[in-house]
């Protein structure tokens, strides 16, 4: 089985690589050849079939060919400019986020086989007024242009499914908290912060009232929904390959007593609020509470809690200690 990854220096892409090194296999059948792709080159891991390495622009169509040109069973699509920066930025969030999936698309429909493509969308297709939560049948109206880009993007996956030039299911991914590395330019960023800079003893910026309720899930639980997406019968799903993935729905007090709960008071005393007009304005329009029961009915599973949320972060990405 030939996989590749594209944006697999992301920090779910290498929590996914990491993963399905480990195992040497995907749904019991043997892993022969790993390609990693994205705007950076990613790291290659050690595993005991041949991995390669690549960097590019998505938004270049020549970068999709060569790509497609190696015919891999399974394609992990989970590159794009991210929210903020999309915004902010709208030729380049379109340039990445929408032409550069569909020329990944019209470049698998050249090869004329017919791989899985497993793509991650987000919950930012949704937009307000919502519900108290929001069910599987929730109209997709999103009020940011990542939104619309994701949006846009799941309706390409399914009529190319449709069509049966690939395989396809998208998987709507919850927030990811919390994040290793640096802060990146995603508006979500900040629920990530204000776990991970106090857990390394360094003081975080909240940009937002405590009050703001979001949907979440740890990157060790994003990987198992890109793996159970990738091996999953796709027959069971449906038409409608776009799929919410189950989270937990927290607010940021509750976060922070969390915090405080699994690493001591003193290190939620580093959280600094200073609220940001854009983020505010952004993260007003971003939806709070799900019901995935078609997720769930298909076996995928949610993280228990923000304590175990922040545990895992402690166990995988800080040695099981805290300084």
């Amino acid at each position: 089985m030939k996989i590749l990854i594209i944006g697999a220096a992301g920090m779910v892409g290498r929590k996914l690589v990491d993963r399905l090194c480990s195992a040497g296999e995907l749904s019991g059948r043997q892993i022969t050849s790993m390609t990693l792709f994205d705007y950076i080159a990613p790291e290659k891991p050690g595993a005991d079939f041949p991995i390669s390495t690549h960097s590019g622009d998505l938004s270049d169509p020549a970068e999709s060919e060569k790509l497609m040109s190696e015919m891999p069973d399974i394609i992990f699509h989970l590159a794009a400019v991210v929210s903020g920066e999309a915004e902010t930025d709208f030729d380049k969030g379109y340039r990445v986020n929408l032409d550069g999936t569909r020329f990944l698309f019209e470049a698998i429909r050249r090869q004329d086989y017919f791989p899985r493509v497993v793509f991650t969308s987000s919950i930012a297709v949704f937009g307000a007024p919502y519900p108290e939560a929001i069910g599987d049948e929730f109209l997709s109206a999103p009020l940011s242009s990542y939104g619309v880009q994701k949006a846009c993007s799941e309706l390409l996956l399914m009529d190319y499914t449709r069509k049966g030039i690939f395989n396809g299911i998208a998987i709507r991914l919850p927030t990811i908290v919390v994040r290793p590395g640096k802060p990146n330019k995603a508006a979500s960023g900040f629920f990530s912060n204000i776990l991970r800079e106090p857990l390394a003893g360094k003081e975080a910026v909240l940009p937002v009232s405590r009050n703001v309720r979001h949907w979440m899930a740890s990157p060790k639980t994003a990987a198992g929904f890109l793996i159970h997406a990738a091996t999953i019968d796709l027959e069971t799903v449906g038409p409608r390959r776009a799929l919410t993935m189950p989270g937990i729905s927290v607010t940021v007090g509750e976060m922070i007593e969390a915090l405080a709960r699994v690493a001591g008071q003193e290190r939620a005393d580093l959280i600094r609020e200073e609220p940001d007009e854009l983020i505010n304005r952004l993260v007003s329009g971003w939806p709070r509470n799900f019901k995935a029961a078609r997720a769930l009915e298909l076996g995928f599973t949610a993280d228990a809690s923000i304590d175990d949320i922040i545990q895992t972060h402690i166990d995988d990405e800080l040695g099981g200690t805290l300084d």
